[in-house]
């Protein structure tokens, strides 16, 4: 469970990364060498999830989205300096809750 854990939090920080990457260029202005790491940080998040050991790669991306709700908060927080509030926490609560039950919920 903790591997699991650690697992979907570094192929969130890697998508996340690299899409703020290329945020940074078009929304921000910033310079174009930013779509180097950036790409870089997307390609890493591709085969991180090729890591996850749940069957079904449908399965990963499903379960993985909740993850990414909630570290994409704790990015808004920590890098862009915007607090989430109760209506951020508490759906991202309900997305971990729907991560929860696809990766351990009982299989038929």
């Amino acid at each position: 469970m903790l591997k699991a854990f650690i697992l979907f939090t570094l192929t969130a920080a890697a998508e996340i990364f690299g899409c703020y990457a290329v945020y940074l260029w078009l929304r921000l202005h910033k310079a174009a060498w930013w779509l180097l790491p950036g790409a870089a940080a997307l390609a890493l998040f591709a085969w991180l999830l090729t890591l996850h050991p749940q069957v079904g790669a449908g399965r990963v991306y499903a379960a993985y989205g909740g993850v990414y709700v909630a570290a994409s908060l704790a990015w808004l927080w920590a890098v862009e300096g915007l607090r989430p509030d109760r209506w951020d926490v508490l759906g991202s609560i309900v997305c971990l809750t729907g991560t929860a039950i696809i990766l351990f919920g009982p299989r038929g």
